[in-house]
């Protein structure tokens, strides 16, 4: 009799390939929800000392927590491909020391400010907190750049680009976030910095795709086909939808244009790696997944808990769902 969690099949044909789009869901979860906080840091640099408790209050209830899909992200690439965890890892070690350490700024920048009143101490870790924010959705890119592109380097033309890439997304989604989180002036500041980040952010991409065909020819055929024009179109109107809904106070709707935007960007990485799961190797998806036994063991615990996840997000932006201020800012650090 097959036991349902059978040594030789998997509980589902598709199994790896699924697998593989629950690594880039979290991942894409990664960078939607901590794109709005690295936006915030790159943000926080113009804001004036009163604006910038206002933005401290309204990431600082959230910004641990969306941090927990980074994890989830490390997690389930382990669980499903472990050799490609191990790969990516030891082949890019030094990039990922210097993404811990841009991340590890961010979070000490917002910590330690506040903890002396020595003249230089709070600019120097506010500066911390914004060169953080920067160059963490940056390297980042790099990574997933090098990873999804198979590229002998990071520093190559097209991890930079897709680095670009991810600061420019990042500062629209970090903009369109505080548009429906603060009020007044800055609120208004803030929409407008998120319509122009929308066209800054697709002139980008136009720039990385161009990078691509030109010093990555495996990518011509991919980046010439059906899907791509319509993901880069969804991508436009998805711009045009930010820049619309900002002019007519529609924050939420501007921000749910934003967030469809990062979701085709990870759509378009997906449709380009595919069947690969690590270029760099030409290993593909079912070369690298794991065995059936320990997939389906670990799909079946996915299936329990990934909702309990979601459900808990949903929960978490639900009660602080209204505009930060000030004197809030104190209940969470």
């Amino acid at each position: 009799m097959d036991s349902i969690l059978s040594t030789s099949e998997y509980l589902l044909p598709a199994l790896p390939e699924l697998w593989f789009s629950f690594v880039l869901v979290a991942f894409g979860g990664y960078l939607l929800l901590d794109g709005f906080d690295f936006g915030l840091g790159m943000l926080y640099h113009t804001a004036t000392t009163n604006e910038r408790a206002t933005l401290r209050a309204a990431f600082g209830p959230v910004w641990k927590a969306n941090e927990v899909w980074l994890v989830l992200f490390g997690t389930v690439l382990f669980a499903g491909f472990p050799r490609v965890y191990a790969q990516l890892l030891s082949t890019h070690y030094l990039l990922v020391f210097a993404l811990l350490f841009a991340l590890s700024m961010r979070g000490l920048g917002s910590k330690l400010r506040g903890k002396t009143t020595h003249a230089k101490w709070t600019p120097f870790w506010d500066r911390a907190f914004v060169a953080g924010s920067l160059f963490s959705p940056f390297l980042l890119g790099m990574l997933a750049g090098s990873w999804a592109l198979g590229a002998a380097s990071p520093l190559a033309p097209g991890p930079v680009f897709v680095g670009l890439t991810l600061v420019v997304l990042s500062l629209m989604l970090g903009a369109s976030f505080l548009a429906i989180k603060t009020e007044g002036a800055l609120q208004q500041r803030m929409a407008v910095r998120s319509r122009w980040a929308s066209v800054g952010y697709l002139g980008v991409l136009v720039l990385t795709a161009a990078a691509f065909y030109q010093w990555h020819p495996g990518t011509h055929e991919a980046l010439l086909s059906l899907p791509t024009v319509l993901i880069v179109l969804g991508s436009v109107v998805g711009g045009a939808a930010v820049y619309r809904f900002q002019q007519q106070r529609l924050h939420h709707s501007a921000l749910f244009a934003a967030a469809s935007m990062a979701a085709l960007l990870i759509g378009l990485v997906a449709y380009l790696m595919y069947p690969f799961v690590y270029p760099a190797e030409a290993l593909t998806v079912r070369d690298a997944v794991v065995s059936p036994l320990p997939m389906n063991i670990t799909f079946v615990m996915a299936a329990i808990f990934f909702p309990v996840i979601l459900l808990y997000f949903g929960f978490l932006y639900s009660v602080f769902s209204g505009p930060a201020r000030p004197e809030d800012e104190h209940a969470y650090s």
